[in-house]
């Protein structure tokens, strides 16, 4: 996983999201009578052909044409056309593209951002029987689907987990902390072993932190929707999980002026700083930090993140895959992706850079079932949960970052900050109607 952070990118992603948030339902597209049925044939077992025009951003997907070599052998009469586009730029080209009716026939997306794709004049239902949704997460699989309808297909797959000193934890006698209660104890620990602050944790007061808060509030037992459709923000989960994030700063476990994103892994290498909560790519990347072979190995474990009072849940994100509506060459393009879902594809796509599987029976491969700092990744893979699919949440997911600042900072309450992210939700609704 020696690639740059995906966490990196996606911050990019995001704000061009963010940009483009409008709905794109019926933007654009010709004749709306031309939107695809709430299901569409299934695919048979022939040889694709034509041509497959792909759009993805940036990043996983630079391997994708080497990966899907196989795939395009066995299908000689099949021409794959790969567009890479920055990630600054992805979502904003692709909407771009989608309202002039002059987008790709297969568009990768975002599990965690890509709400506003998910209607029938924008994606194609996923064909029945094309895979086994219970094949992957199902939180993955969930972030897909809108009014009962599937658009997109999972394809890499993260989480977040704690990653901590495992040489100063040994030193100070602790083992990794599995509850909200645990945490600050474990974290002053660490300190005590030598650690400058404990926690690394993320300063941006973004959209970021309001995901980190979002899946602190599952943990206490909350929700971010109704299952009317309505946000539930200003509730006692939501405050507790304010609470708990700003205990980090106010204990002085935590310090609100560092380190900065791009500075979080010199500081945990050097021990100014000895556990962050963050994604799998961190593990392959901190030997180059090091500047030394096996540091890692020797200097850091992984644990699932601590439980509140309703466990220990993570957000699920990642890549996905849908069929434009008016595509050209759908069954191609539905071929394609169903091998890309293939566990020996999502095997594949791991060796060429390290994206974890989507699907659960990839892991099992000795590639990845070998390396032991993935099982907290994988252990919490399986408690996810997808963020609100709805086209507002990340101007939600912002706001909710600048009021956590506040109470973090110790110039604001947690109560005040969760019914000001309410009033802020429910003044921009959820996009829909």
């Amino acid at each position: 996983m020696s690639h740059p952070s995906r966490r990196g990118a996606l911050r990019l992603t995001a704000g061009a999201a963010l940009l483009g948030s409008l709905s794109l339902a019926g933007c654009g597209r010709g004749d709306d009578n031309a939107a695809p049925a709430a299901t569409s044939k299934p695919v048979d077992n022939s040889p694709a052909q034509g041509t497959v025009d792909v759009w993805a951003a940036q990043g996983d997907a630079n391997v994708l044409d080497e990966v899907v070599k196989p795939f395009k052998a066995a299908n000689p009469e099949l021409k794959v056309k790969l567009t890479l586009i920055p990630n600054a730029e992805y979502y904003t080209k692709l909407q771009s593209a989608i309202a002039a009716g002059k987008g790709p026939d297969v568009a990768q997306f975002f599990p965690e951002s890509q709400a506003q794709f998910l209607d029938p004049s924008i994606l194609r239902p996923v064909p029945e029987g094309l895979v086994e949704p219970s094949a992957f997460f199902t939180s993955l699989w969930d972030a897909g689907v809108a009014k009962s309808v599937a658009y997109t297909v999972p394809w890499y797959a993260y989480t977040y987990a704690l990653v901590y000193r495992s040489d100063l934890a040994r030193q100070a006698g602790v083992k990794a902390p599995t509850t909200w209660d645990d945490m600050v104890p474990f974290f002053k620990a660490l300190q005590r072993a030598g650690a400058g602050h404990a926690l690394g944790a993320d300063i941006g007061w973004d959209i970021f932190n309001g995901q980190d808060v979002a899946m602190y509030a599952w943990q206490a037992g909350g929700s971010l929707l109704s299952s009317g459709g309505k946000w539930t923000l200003d509730t006692p989960a939501m405050v507790d999980a304010i609470t708990y994030n700003a205990s980090f700063f106010t204990s002085g476990v935590a310090d609100t002026s560092g380190p900065t994103f791009l500075d979080a892994q010199p500081y945990f290498v050097s021990g100014k700083t000895a556990c962050m909560i963050t994604g799998p790519w961190v593990v392959g990347q901190l030997d180059a930090v090091a500047k030394k072979t096996g540091w890692t190995a020797s200097h850091v474990a992984t644990a699932p993140l601590p439980a509140g009072s309703s466990g220990s849940v993570s957000f699920s994100a990642g890549g996905s895959w849908g069929v434009l509506a008016d595509s050209g060459n759908a069954d191609a393009a539905w071929k394609l992706i169903r091998y890309i879902s293939e566990p020996s594809t999502q095997v594949a796509q791991y060796k060429a850079y390290s994206s974890l599987p989507a699907v659960a029976a990839a892991w099992a491969n000795p590639a990845i079932a070998s390396q032991p700092l993935l099982d907290a990744f994988l252990a919490q893979l399986k408690n996810t949960r997808a963020f609100p699919q709805v086209s507002t949440w990340q101007q939600v997911a912002t706001r909710l970052g600048k009021e956590m600042e506040a109470v973090a900072r110790g110039s604001g309450t947690a109560a005040k900050a969760a019914a000001n992210v309410q009033a802020y939700a429910e003044s921009l609704g959820t996009g829909k109607g």
